[in-house]
């Protein structure tokens, strides 16, 4: 310790002033606010309060892991309203915005996320071939920037839906099948569909739709074929869409949809896995990533929970009567 009154050297002086400057550097890194993750939400299908479930079973699924939008996540979402052709401009939208991940849900947003960047983590949420689409080396060890929840064992479930459309219409003959086929997994489900159609004694009568726009001539088309039901195949703006069940409701046509919205909104049956239940799993891949889990090695998982739900108050409004043994299949219905 020097002695009082003399001056203090140069070295005790630079260390003090070393001191000091540290000091003051911790203390202004703990003022610093933690820097907030920020979620990219690239999907294909067009705003409503469908794609406004799944969203919120999303947000759900990250506040069960402690996340909070707004507070320590924030999300931005951007969809592509069936329009293929935005992808690369809303991709580009959100990696200017320097999100640490992007969830794609469908396999047409993934692909394009991927197209976009070989180095964000992307998380996809209803691929339905991963694997065939490119998107993945492998299920178990997915291999580069891209991981989630995928399909693969829903590609059979157009055949299961045809099958319990059968037997709630037993003298079905003629199907109509509604299908979009810009949607990469659109010919894997209407093979399967042709399959069980044959061994059912079925006749398939296909109707494309690439966009919203081309609905109405293909229901025209539909309305002259006269069927005796529907198929609605999986796919970005037909899977849940107003207008189909509308005109499936006002022609008296038995119809089957790959997801429970759809039923909600008054159509009459659907077959298929829980969207939301998938939506919340998303979330884990989002923790997980944020914490420095690397996408290429997360193994794609697969739907846990499959759902059919029947609406009786549709089949009244088109005069038919269910039988008692598919409705004890169901594992919901609504009266």
């Amino acid at each position: 310790m020097p002695e009082m009154g003399r001056p203090l050297g140069k070295t005790a002086l630079a260390s003090i002033l070393a001191g000091a400057l540290l000091a003051v550097a911790v203390i202004v890194e703990a003022q610093q606010p933690a820097k907030i993750p920020r979620i990219g939400f690239l999907s294909t299908s067009i705003p409503s309060p469908a794609a406004s479930a799944r969203a919120d079973a999303l947000r759900q699924g990250l506040r069960d892991l402690g996340y909070v939008e707004g507070k320590n996540i924030v999300i931005e979402f951007r969809y592509a309203e069936g329009k293929y052709d935005r992808f690369p401009e809303l991709a580009a939208e959100l990696l200017a915005l320097k999100v640490d991940l992007i969830v794609a849900p469908e396999t047409p947003a993934a692909s394009a996320a991927k197209k976009a960047t070989q180095t964000i983590p992307i998380i996809t949420v209803s691929a339905a071939d991963p694997v065939g689409s490119g998107l993945v080396v492998s299920l178990a060890r997915p291999g580069g920037n891209v991981t989630g929840l995928s399909l693969v064992a829903g590609l059979e479930m157009s055949g299961k839906q045809l099958e319990l459309l059968k037997e709630a219409v037993p003298k079905l003959i003629h199907v109509a099948v509604l299908a979009n086929p810009a949607n990469p997994p659109t010919a894997g489900f209407i093979n399967e569909a042709k399959l069980v159609a044959s061994s059912l004694g079925v006749q398939l009568h296909i109707h494309e739709a690439r966009d919203p726009n081309e609905l109405e001539g293909e229901f025209s088309a539909i309305k002259k074929e006269r069927v005796g039901a529907l198929l609605v195949i999986a796919a970005p703006f037909i899977g849940i869409n107003s207008q189909i069940v509308s005109f499936a409701t006002s022609n008296r046509l038995p119809a089957m949809y790959p997801y429970r919205e759809s039923v909600d909104a008054g159509g009459l049956m659907s077959y298929g896995p829980s969207q939301p239940d998938l939506y919340r799993r998303a979330a884990t891949y989002v923790d997980k990533i944020l914490k420095g889990a690397k996408p290429a090695e997360l193994p794609v998982e697969q739907p846990m929970k499959f759902e059919f739900i029947i609406n009786l108050k549709a089949a009244k409004q088109i005069g038919l009567t269910i039988p008692p043994t598919v409705l004890a299949r169901a594992d919901k219905i609504i009266r």
